[in-house]
């Protein structure tokens, strides 16, 4: 009887257990300031576009679009880096650049959250801003700044919880694995950065 239960589960929720295997892969990767990392993250970006969508988490099915973006800039950042320097290090971040992300990060939660209620989103707001300040610590971490990693463990921490209300385990699995990982990102990247 638990067996015909796991079989039942996997089978409705494969791709969204391949989805989170492979971001898993692709965050550990990124802590070990690998190149690799960007082309495994590219397939779960894609892998979870689809998940949202059927789970009508619209902003985080649209963060997903913005992700591929990000993504292939970040990979040829980062291999530029590679190519010039030999390695990926890890560069500061100015103040004022912070300061205005963040900015940037707000305004953009107040307009994702209105056009995600028009689409009757499953929690407009909420998700907005998971998916406003996502872009802003996955553009820091395409930018190769430490403080991406600090963002990614809040962002990460509230993401368990609008995925638990969602009842998307594995991916709320995940994401709460997702906070060590970025506290290993966060404590690799530090320790590149004072070797520099």
């Amino acid at each position: 009887m638990i067996w015909l239960a796991i079989t039942n589960y996997l089978a409705a929720h494969w791709l969204e257990l391949v989805g989170a295997l492979t971001a898993a892969l692709g965050i550990w990767l990124t802590t070990r300031r690998l190149l690799i990392c960007w082309p495994v993250v590219l397939i779960s970006i894609f892998i979870y576009m689809v998940v949202f969508f059927r789970a009508g988490l619209f902003s985080d099915a649209l963060l997903q679009v913005f992700f591929v973006v990000f993504t292939i800039y970040g990979w040829w950042n980062w291999w530029r880096g590679v190519r010039e320097e030999g390695e990926v290090r890890v560069v500061p971040l100015a103040l004022p650049s912070m300061a205005t992300a963040l900015v940037l990060g707000l305004a953009g939660s107040f307009l994702l959250g209105t056009l995600a209620k028009r689409l009757h989103a499953a929690l407009p707001y909420l998700d907005a801003v998971l998916m406003s300040y996502s872009l802003v610590a996955n553009w820091w971490q395409a930018r190769k700044h430490i403080a991406n990693w600090w963002l990614w463990i809040i962002v990460d921490v509230v993401y368990v919880g609008e995925y638990l209300y969602k009842d998307l385990w594995p991916t709320a699995l995940l994401y709460a694995a997702f906070v060590p990982l970025a506290a290993l990102g966060l404590r690799d990247w530090r320790r590149e950065a004072a070797a520099s």
